[in-house]
């Protein structure tokens, strides 16, 4: 059975199979997760150049323990999430001071039904404001608020990457989400906000 983009077989499968020699099985695995990792890195590192780097150097590491990986311990993703975290973390640690100034990328404007140029521009205000509150929360709140609310990972899953508890995700999630709302609050009606959303 040869294997394409549509495969059915599992992250775990296609890394055992590439662990045997199967390139194919390679393939099916960085589109599938590739495009994740780099939504992440992007969102957390605000440079796509950056965070094409991470999603590379995170998809070669999972090559790399690719003969050694130990079935059912952990999720393929969420081992690529974990790494990718940390080389985030790690990029920010060393650049610390320089807000997430292009957070969420480039945007791009849906190909029908466009809206008009009055609420392209509140978007735009709004998401500039987001990014610019979620650079400044502490590494940590951002990462787990990131993870859950704009990567729609589960708490569990996020306990996973970030090597925590569940109860510790809660925690971070609840504390930025706070801060955010804090940092946001004067700006609403501004923003276009209604004060009961």
């Amino acid at each position: 059975m040869p294997l394409d983009a549509d495969s059915e077989l599992t992250d775990e499968a296609l890394l055992a199979l590439f662990a045997g020699g199967n390139r194919a099985a390679a393939r099916v695995l960085t589109l599938r997760l590739t495009p994740r990792v780099l939504s992440l890195a992007g969102r957390m590192l605000g440079d796509r150049s950056e965070a094409e780097d991470v999603a590379q150097e995170a998809m070669l590491r999972l090559w790399k323990i690719a003969p050694d990986w130990r079935a059912g311990e952990a999720q393929v993703s969420t081992w690529l999430y974990r790494v990718a975290s940390n080389l985030c973390t790690d990029r920010l640690r060393r650049r610390r001071g320089v807000g997430l100034d292009d957070a969420f990328g480039e945007g791009v404007e849906p190909e029908d039904e466009q809206p008009g140029a009055e609420a392209r521009l509140q978007e735009a205000d709004r998401m500039a404001a987001l990014k610019s509150a979620l650079a400044e929360l502490p590494e940590r709140q951002r990462t787990a608020v990131v993870l859950r609310h704009l990567e729609g990972l589960s708490n569990p899953e996020i306990a996973a990457v970030m090597e925590i508890g569940v109860e510790a995700v809660e925690s971070l999630t609840a504390r930025g989400k706070r801060a955010l709302a804090s940092l946001l609050k004067g700006r609403r009606a501004e923003l276009g906000l209604s004060d009961d959303g």
